[in-house]
């Protein structure tokens, strides 16, 4: 089974790294470029992890920071749920302390 991915989102680092430190100085750049975003656009743009993204609006950003596709997106695997191998116990399956005791039932002595 491959492994599932994720990406990591390293737009507010590339910004420090140019010398841009607020998000409002993201926005005239993207306007030079023809792309027209709100500031809070903006700033979802640099404090989120977009789920969805302009061709155009990712063109521009490698274009204003300078930098490479892997750089301002990077992959990363992220690890699924493992299923238990035959005579694996629960504390090899990462659970240990947590896993709740078997309840007893006892009988009322009345």
């Amino acid at each position: 089974m491959s492994a599932k991915l994720d990406y990591r989102w390293n737009l507010r680092d590339l910004m420090a790294r140019n010398g841009m430190f607020q998000t409002t100085h993201l926005r005239p750049k993207l306007a030079e470029r023809g792309i027209d975003l709100s500031d809070s656009q903006v700033y979802r743009l640099v404090v989120d992890k977009p789920e969805r993204l302009s061709l155009k609006i990712l063109m521009a950003l490698l274009d204003i920071l300078g930098c490479g596709m892997d750089e301002l997106i990077e992959p990363v695997a992220v690890g699924g749920t493992r299923r238990k191998a035959a005579g694996q116990t629960a504390d090899d399956a990462g659970v240990g302390a947590f896993r709740p005791k078997r309840a007893r039932i006892v009988s009322d002595p009345r």
